[in-house]
């Protein structure tokens, strides 16, 4: 802990008391051989709001809602420590279908197409009365053309009730979707007034840190009764709190830098960051596959912009050496900084930037390194650092780092990571800090609970028990579907895992099977990814078990029979259901995994 105290310090401290076992209970149970039926063996028995020794004293309504949320530990063999070997990452490898399921994708997207613009040739003839309606109502046109709107209309309207479902449950180990149809082809939808638990695949919650109680749930909750709900004031006036400025410490000395600053939206921590970095005379170089908020960002800061491949390092430093012996355009001027943009892990490929060779090129070439950690920090590293902590890399050789807080942490925002000079620098200026809203006090509670958790600081092992239980569930889900014939893309210790589907007709197919099956998922399509790389982007959770994966395993097998799914090529052996569960504790445990 650190020599200075905090508030929230005596909270916690407070509710570390609250949940210690009654006098002459153990805080330790056997542990169970790994050969025992999973739904009756015990848990590691830390002392936490996750663990099964708090469960034993708590009601049966009780129990089943925390389980709900988080599941049990069923053995300490379904633990594994996240790491990288030293050197560079290698590439994964990319996988591709046999030639037929590409055509038949082709040819899928040309028939929606035909049929769409035939039906909206005879739609403008015989119904063209409906729209002379609407202007003698002086209700107008659409805004968007009929070209711009055409694949809304014709082709995404066709899977939306896989999309925006509503759920009235905390996004933990289940989630309860609010069942609903539709009778005019997905235009509108009714309620029918029943719900669904749903194995939940589909949210950002890869710590299990969105739980209604626990240590982070009391934090918030007395941060409401002391502070309030807002701030009522940007930051730049009056709306810097003392948590404001604990937290953005407590960040820095997390993820190894001198200070940070805080932002109350994820999106715009990067809209924001980049008009305050560089302007007209400098260069960003930017991953070919960054998020859309760093293409935001980095177009409004008026920089001239260059695109690299994806994790090709090679095609990096050749950009790089041109660039930097060619200078600005007409003038040839040398740039005034050159900053180079990734991401630690990229959401929709499921693959982690290639951190040391990076770290070689800025080195080497003296650029500006900004790293994008959404989806890595507290996700990956042995001790939930991000990227830096898998790759063992002192953070320090990164110029900044980003991230957000809605993710492994359960709240909300983000946060920019930098020396002390720079974080100063952005507070000047930055749009994002001088006019928005601050981050509200209960998420700030909600923040220093988690980070407190991962650090050890409170509720000691359960940080470390989140953090093995997320790396494990990654490694045995993606080795299993991989062994079944799926291809699935990205690296091996990624929490997410991206199936590929291809053919348009299977994204609302996948997802209609699988909640029929109980499971919810995620299905991403163009514009998100490229036209006939459609794919289903299932996100781990440490508050899932190995239960609720073969479980995800044997759904997966049904229904990618069912929709013929399993592309992968046929030097892969494909394994039997019951031997990848039987042997995959052990084989997704080694340094790489293999078929």
């Amino acid at each position: 802990m650190p020599s200075n105290p905090t508030k929230l310090a005596s909270l916690f401290a407070q509710a570390q008391a609250q949940i210690q076992l009654p006098a002459g209970s153990s805080s330790s149970s056997a542990a169970p051989s790994p050969n025992m039926a999973d739904s009756t063996a015990p848990s590691l028995g830390i002392i936490s709001y996750t663990s099964g020794s708090r469960d034993v004293h708590c009601s049966p309504q009780k129990l089943k809602r925390r389980q709900m949320q988080y599941g049990p530990l069923l053995h300490p063999s379904y633990l594994y420590a996240s790491h990288q070997a030293k050197g560079a990452l290698p590439d994964p490898v990319e996988e591709e279908p046999p030639l037929f399921y590409l055509l038949t994708t082709y040819i899928s997207y040309l028939i929606l197409i035909i049929f769409g613009h035939v039906r909206d040739f005879f739609g403008k003839r015989f119904k063209k009365e409906k729209y002379q309606h609407l202007i003698q109502q002086n209700v107008g046109l659409p805004l968007t053309s009929d070209f711009d709107s055409f694949y809304v209309r014709r082709l995404k309207e066709r899977l939306d009730d896989c999309f925006s479902r509503p759920t009235i449950s905390v996004p933990g180990r289940y989630v309860t979707i609010l069942d609903r149809e539709s009778k005019d082809h997905n235009r509108t939808f009714k309620f029918t007034g029943t719900t669904t638990d749903a194995l939940n695949l589909s949210s950002y919650n890869y710590l299990g840190f969105a739980q209604s109680e626990g240590q982070c749930a009391d934090a918030a909750e007395e941060i409401v009764h002391r502070y309030g709900m807002s701030s009522g004031s940007s930051r730049a006036e009056a709306g810097t709190t003392d948590l404001h400025l604990e937290t953005e410490e407590l960040i820095a000395r997390f993820v190894g830098k001198e200070s940070s600053m805080l932002f109350s939206m994820g999106y715009a921590t990067n809209g924001a960051a980049f008009p305050s970095l560089v302007s007209k005379g400098c260069l960003i170089i930017s991953d070919e596959l960054n998020h859309a908020s760093i293409r935001f960002g980095a177009r409004m800061s008026g920089a001239v912009i260059k695109t690299c491949k994806h994790n090709d390092m090679r095609d990096l430093e050749h950009l790089l050496r041109e660039e930097i012996s060619q200078g600005q355009p007409r003038t040839h001027r040398p740039w005034k900084k050159i900053l180079v943009v990734v991401e630690g892990l990229y959401s929709m490929e499921g693959t982690m930037c290639n951190l040391p060779t990076l770290v070689e090129l800025k080195k080497k070439y003296k650029f500006y390194l900004f790293v994008d950690e959404a989806h890595s920090i507290g996700a990956i590293g042995p001790r939930g650092r991000g990227v830096c902590d898998y790759f063992g890399i002192d953070p320090r050789e990164i110029d900044i780092l980003m991230g957000t807080l809605t993710k492994s942490f359960g709240a909300t925002g983000g946060y920019i990571s930098a020396d002390k000079a720079i974080i100063d620098r952005l507070k000047l200026d930055n749009m994002g800090y001088v006019y928005a809203e601050p981050m509200s006090p209960p998420v700030l509670g909600q923040i220093e609970a988690a980070i407190r958790t991962i650090m050890g600081e409170i509720v000691p092992g359960e940080g470390d028990e989140r953090l093995q239980r997320i790396a494990f569930n990654s490694r045995y889900l993606r080795l299993g579907l991989k062994r079944l014939g799926f291809i699935i893309s990205g690296h091996d210790d990624s929490p997410i895992l991206p199936l590929m589907l291809y053919s348009p007709a299977k994204m609302p197919a996948f997802s209609r099977e699988m909640l029929k099956r109980n499971i919810a998922v995620v299905v991403v399509g163009y514009p998100a990814t490229p036209l006939v790389s459609s794919r289903v982007r299932l996100c781990l959770s440490s508050a899932l078990n190995k239960d609720d994966l073969d479980v995800i395993l044997r759904a997966c097998d049904e229904v990618g029979d069912m929709l013929m799914l399993k592309f992968r090529p046929d030097e892969h052996p494909r394994w039997k259901l019951e031997d990848i569960i039987r042997k995959g504790v052990m084989d997704c445990k080694r340094d790489e995994l293999e078929d």
